[in-house]
């Protein structure tokens, strides 16, 4: 038993660590992204039957408590204050972006609700993943109580498209949108450069993660994380059941944004890594408990769903830019952060040389991640 314990640690808590590392040794794994990477190491290890005997109810536990842990984590970082007085070309893409995204889902509901199952739950999940990225879906998979099977299969279609949609923004992307949009005006100061390359680090390195001045405050925010998890699960004891999952992440998304004001809290560094460790081990349970002969049947509606509501959506995101006069990089850095979620801006701001949207993106990324809970809920209950 001891030994079947140590297995079980060492793939869903340590491999992600080492996950972590190599992605910031070499860019091959930065590249390849560490979601990516745990939903293949999970896929195959759970499909070589080397699994012990035993493990699914840790696999379910696992499954079942990261997400509800991690979001309150991501949100803590969230700087609402600062974020509301930003320039409204970010706000007015993200506004874009958010109308797309709905539009696009409803619209592909409706020519798909007669080939796929669940459908409705579907419609949710894309709303989650195409406002705050894989945390996002990862909610609304428990919120909505999707079978593993087919969070599995939606996921991996999505980062199979959004694997061409990154290729096709890192490369000919930026010549495309210049085409009808306009190009973006460099701001007449840098004074605020300092502060971008902050938020980049905030969001993406975790050197120094083990630090006593950084752990231990860190482990108080964790700490916190459980009160409000425990409260969240308190209240929707008050619901009707069939409305109980979906609340406690509404909660647990309400408690993590107002406790993101509190000074001392917003202080803490590192949340946003931890919460996203979290999700990586999210990954991996997921992925370990899917069964791969079940993926093996493709389907093609689903398949269909997926990429209008990511490709349709961008689309129709820069054709709207254009009334509104919104510029090409703009448009493109919030694309990628609602399509591929924050970690990915700073990438795509390298490829289009033009650091100063670093801060555009992360914005709308992050308010993506707060918003994108209540609107995936929302839209699957509407179209239940």
């Amino acid at each position: 038993m001891k030994a079947e314990i140590i297995v079980l640690i060492f793939l869903f808590l340590i491999t992600p660590v080492v996950i972590i590392y190599l992605e910031g040794k070499f860019s091959l794994f930065k590249k390849i992204g560490a979601v990516l990477i745990c939903y293949a190491i999970g896929l195959v290890v759970g499909n070589m039957g080397i699994l012990p005997e035993g493990a699914g109810k840790y696999q379910d536990l696992l499954t079942n408590i990261t997400i509800p842990l991690a979001l309150p984590l991501i949100l803590f970082s969230m700087d609402v204050k600062k974020w509301l007085k930003m320039a409204g070309s970010a706000f007015s893409s993200l506004a874009i972006g958010l109308f797309t995204v709905l539009l696009m889902v409803f619209v592909g509901y409706w020519i798909f609700k007669g080939s796929i199952d669940e459908i409705w739950k579907v419609a949710g999940m894309l709303v989650g993943i195409y406002t705050g990225g894989t945390p996002n879906m990862a909610a609304m998979k428990t919120a909505l109580d999707v079978s593993q099977e087919l969070y599995i299969l939606t996921h991996t279609y999505e980062l199979t498209l959004g694997a061409i949609y990154l290729v096709f923004i890192l490369s000919i992307g930026q010549r495309v949108f210049l085409t009808f949009l306009p190009p973006y005006k460099p701001l007449a100061s840098s004074a605020h450069e300092g502060n971008k390359l902050n938020l980049e680090e905030e969001f993406e390195s975790y050197e120094g993660f083990f630090k006593k001045a950084t752990f231990l405050p860190l482990l108080a925010a964790f700490g916190l994380s459980v009160l409000i998890l425990g409260a969240s699960y308190g209240l929707s004891l008050l619901l009707p059941d069939e409305y109980s999952t979906a609340a406690i992440i509404l909660f647990i998304t309400s408690f993590g944004i107002a406790a993101s004001f509190i000074p001392k809290i917003k202080a803490i560094k590192k949340t946003f890594q931890l919460g996203m460790y979290l999700i990586l081990i999210f990954c991996l349970a997921v992925s370990s408990m899917a069964d791969i002969s079940k993926l093996a049947n493709i389907s093609f509606s689903l398949f269909y769903y997926v990429g209008l509501a990511m490709f349709g959506s961008h689309i129709l995101h820069a054709l709207i830019a254009k009334i509104f006069k919104i510029d090409a990089d703009t448009v493109i850095i919030s694309g990628s952060a609602l399509i591929c979620s924050p970690p990915f801006v700073p990438v795509v701001a390298g490829a289009l040389k033009n650091r100063e949207i670093i801060l555009t993106g992360l914005v709308v990324g992050i308010a993506g991640y707060a918003v994108g809970n209540y609107l995936g809920v929302l839209v699957a209950f509407i179209l239940k």
